[in-house]
């Protein structure tokens, strides 16, 4: 991948390294060498990656970190396989609703005495680190927050006279009148592929049947499940107001879709502010909405990604890149590459940040959004059950009660 710069973006970068310089460094006998497994996929979240490399390598040359990507398909084999094997990485990053699942198979380390004397912990709400704790020990550090929201061409509204939505069913008749066909045009695109399960146990929680309620019991209320099922499947099949590669489509094809005219809504999250706003232009072409509310509930995720020691070797150099990603310079040269909300409170008040009125949506979901669920066999059930069953409903081949008999059936074993 090529990165070109121009004067002002070479000057940001090195008054950002400059700054970094001031940064408190560690010194180690010998220079330290880690690699970090990571899940980011676009050229945004690469560029991100980048900057904070760089700013890291500026603030510890005694440290040398070594990226790779591992694909979120295939994320959880190849960190099983590393565990058993004894090759596991340094520092690896975990979304919340993986947690569970690693720390069953001995993947973390515990963090909890780092993290309590670090001179950054005050910076970060108790809450930041919830998902990543477990019987009072704390496994990681929040690197950032995903934070669910939608995207909608308001450009198309206002030719329209259509308000943006503010409910579930506002969502779909709107994207109803913004479908036709004769132009490759449809009102929502639709996830449906790759990644598509977190919004399949969104939707399911927006009709009231969360798949952890409020006691923390597990299971799913079999009729609410089906309406859920059967209103987001007829989007497509009844009412033609998706792209019919619904099924196939993930991330890249849905951010495409929406880039180039096809999609007149999509949902995601804060992450991909800036591939959006690469092609359309704020606040004219497109702007940011949070989650509209389901008949039972306002369903929209924080979920914080977080980098975690996941070997004893090197484990000080480990640190210190763990807890590099808190610093407020860190946090917001990631935000500007990728629109990544940081974790940090202080980082999150930078101007930067709270002056722009595109991340308006972002800050009122913080008010009412609600992490992943998360608990053992959560991540298997809902790639391997969750989504080929919904998959089904959307390509004629199951019915939705048929779907959610076979996700109630598969949660079961997956818990047993």
């Amino acid at each position: 991948m090529t990165t070109t710069f121009d004067r002002r973006s070479l000057l940001k970068l090195g008054a950002a390294a400059a700054a970094a310089t001031m940064l408190p460094r560690t010194a180690f006998a010998q220079a330290a060498s880690i690699n970090y497994w990571h899940t980011f996929t676009s050229q945004s979240e690469f560029a991100g990656l980048e900057e904070v490399m760089k700013l890291f390598a500026a603030a510890h040359p005694d440290i040398k970190v070594t990226q790779e990507n591992i694909p979120n398909p295939e994320f959880m084999a190849k960190i099983t396989s590393a565990v058993v094997a004894n090759s596991r990485p340094n520092v690896t990053m975990v979304s919340s609703e993986r947690f569970a699942d690693l720390l069953a198979m001995g993947a973390l380390t515990d963090m909890t005495e780092r993290i309590a004397s670090w001179d950054r912990r005050a910076d970060f709400d108790d809450k930041r680190f919830d998902s990543i704790t477990k019987d009072g020990k704390v496994y990681g550090v929040p690197g950032f927050t995903f934070v669910d929201w939608m995207y909608y061409r308001k450009d198309w509204f206002d030719e329209a006279g259509l308000a943006p939505p503010t409910t579930l069913e506002e969502l779909r008749q709107a994207a109803i009148k913004l479908t036709d066909p004769s132009k490759g045009r449809f009102g929502l695109g639709m996830r449906g592929g790759p990644g598509g399960q977190n919004y399949i146990i969104n939707v399911m929680a927006a009709f009231g049947s969360p798949v952890v309620d409020a006691t923390g019991t597990i299971g799913l209320n079999r009729d609410k499940a089906i309406e859920a099922i059967d209103w987001f499947s007829g989007l497509l099949t009844r009412d033609g107001a998706v792209p019919p590669s619904a099924a196939n489509d993930g991330f890249r094809q849905v951010i495409e879709g929406f880039q180039t005219g096809q999609t007149a809504m999509i949902w995601h999250h804060t992450g991909s502010y800036q591939d959006v706003a690469s092609a359309l232009k704020p606040g004219v072409e497109f702007a940011t909405l949070a989650m509209p509310a389901g008949p039972a509930a306002r369903i929209a995720r924080l979920a914080y990604a977080y980098n975690t020691i996941t070997s004893d070797q090197n484990a000080d150099a480990s640190w210190e890149w763990v807890k590099f990603w808190g610093e407020p310079d860190a946090a917001v040269a990631f935000l500007e590459k990728t629109g990544y909300f940081p974790a940090s409170s202080v980082a999150a008040k930078d101007e930067r940040i709270s002056g722009n009125p595109m991340y308006k949506a972002a800050a009122e979901t913080l008010e009412f959004g609600i992490p992943q669920p998360s608990f053992p066999g959560y991540a298997g059930w809902t790639e391997s059950v969750v989504l080929p069953a919904f998959q089904r409903t959307l390509i004629g081949q199951a019915t939705p009660e048929q779907a959610v008999d076979e996700m109630i059936d598969g949660l079961a074993s997956a818990t047993a």
